[in-house]
């Protein structure tokens, strides 16, 4: 699509406890959204499933509390499955309201957590996932890490869409593969909500002369129950994350946000003719790139543990 079209980054809080809650709290704000004529929307980091803030999972160094333990399993239980019900309620509705949906959740695999982004487009639902490759400090405890195998851009009528998690936004060279993947709406679901966040997101949209929609949850205390460990206090009204989602433009100005009032869905119109005109005197992995002097190589296969092999194939009879 080379007309302009509105975009929307949603700040809300997920239920931590009740991720089939969550799921349909995001229909009704992917319906809403849609009400106001977005065709392009992205979802906090960890929506579905929670994002844990304050919680150490009992877990000093070279110790593993039994509560800690428990806090883990409960949080296995809430995480969502590819095939489960909440993927279902978010397919349906971006497929209802014709919709480009990107949304953060905590995917199990087996014993395993991952911070995992859905890919939702339009009338053909669910369409592919990326899984956070680099875990942050104790998020390490926690999730997985994913591998070059998930770190698609997907091909949308409004464009090329990529998501780039969290803190994995201050790697370069990830950086770099979405740049050479085209990527147009460049989205950072996110669980920080420093001031430092934004010039970072300013500074990503005129590297990749892309527009970067950057969505965090506004999310309280008291989304959970009173017997949940928290770092930052237990006073029902304390914030844990204050959101400051924001769109920015392809030249880095800020067209919408940021924003830590709290719950709220940010609005902006978007030009894809924009991102040509910033091409013009800067592409990062084309004109600019140097390849005589700089080369990435990107192994984007995906690696298993345990790779069955027929080594010594049973003779035909």
């Amino acid at each position: 699509m080379n007309k302009p079209f509105k975009v929307a980054v949603v700040q809300a809080a997920s239920i931590p406890q009740d991720s089939i809650a969550t799921a349909r709290k995001a229909v009704g704000l992917i319906q809403q959204a849609a009400d106001q004529g977005a065709k392009v929307m992205v979802f906090p980091e960890a929506y579905l499933g929670g994002y844990p803030k304050g919680n150490t999972f009992g877990a000093p160094i070279g110790m593993r509390k039994p509560e800690g333990r428990d806090a883990f399993a409960a949080y296995h239980r809430q995480a969502i499955r590819l095939d489960g019900e909440e993927v279902a309620l978010i397919a349906q509705a971006a497929v209802d309201t014709n919709t480009v949906v990107v949304m953060g959740c905590i995917e199990a695999d087996g014993g395993t957590l991952y911070c995992t982004v859905l890919y939702f487009n339009g009338r053909e639902g669910f369409v592919g996932k990326h899984r956070k490759l680099m875990p942050t400090a104790g998020e390490r405890l926690i999730w997985g890490f994913g591998d070059g195998s998930t770190m698609p851009v997907i091909d949308t009528e409004y464009g090329r869409v990529g998501a780039v998690i969290c803190w994995e936004n201050y790697m370069p060279m990830l950086r770099m593969y979405m740049y050479s993947q085209g990527v147009a709406i460049y989205c950072a679901p996110t669980a920080d909500d420093r001031d430092s966040w934004v010039p970072s997101m300013r500074h990503i949209a005129l590297e990749g002369r892309c527009y970067v929609l950057t969505s965090c949850q506004h999310l309280r205390r008291d989304a959970y129950p009173d017997d949940f460990e928290c770092a930052l206090g237990d006073a029902p009204d304390t914030v844990l994350m204050r959101g400051g989602s924001a769109i920015i433009g392809p030249l880095g100005d800020v067209l919408a946000g940021p924003d830590f009032s709290g719950e709220t869905i940010l609005y902006a119109d978007i030009d894809p003719n924009e991102i040509l005109r910033g091409k013009f005197d800067f592409d990062a992995s084309g004109h600019y790139a140097r390849p005589d002097i700089f080369q990435l190589h990107v192994d984007t296969r995906a690696k298993q543990a345990v790779v069955p092999s027929a080594l010594h194939p049973t003779p035909e009879s």
